[in-house]
């Protein structure tokens, strides 16, 4: 977890809908979701430079698991953060809800998205073609 005095770095994304985002890295912590564990990255993020809302990105174990099982290796904290850094800046290309402006004062609002079985053989494989084949 992060220093509460810890300086951020700001970054920018240009995303495929043609909105800029501001994002920065906030926290990840292990946390279960009922039956699931996992890690939940944690980004602040802002479409208008106003209004910041966390968005959490849930990594799950299981299907982490399961790919070092097939893979025959495990994958580091660093791939990790990348898979779901790369699962954020998915969400900014294809979801334009993102962009919207929060209702009323913004307060509540948060988004979550997942990284499973269903989407992260394909983020791994955009990380680095080949070296990570499951």
């Amino acid at each position: 977890m992060p220093r509460p005095d810890a300086a951020r770095r700001v970054k920018s994304y240009s995303a495929a809908t043609g909105y800029v985002f501001q994002y920065y890295f906030f926290e990840v912590q292990r946390v279960s979701r009922g039956a699931k564990s996992g890690a939940e990255y944690r980004y602040m993020v802002s479409a208008d430079r106003q209004a910041t809302f966390p968005l959490r990105i849930f990594v799950d174990g299981a299907a982490v698991e399961a790919w070092q099982q097939r893979a025959g290796h495990a994958l580091t904290g660093t791939e990790e953060y990348a898979v779901a850094k790369l699962r954020l800046f998915q969400a900014f290309d294809e979801d334009e809800s993102l962009a919207a402006p929060p209702a009323g004062d913004g307060a509540g609002r948060g988004a979550q998205l997942f990284v499973d079985e269903s989407n992260l053989d394909a983020l791994l494989e955009r990380l680095d073609p080949g070296r990570l084949q499951s």
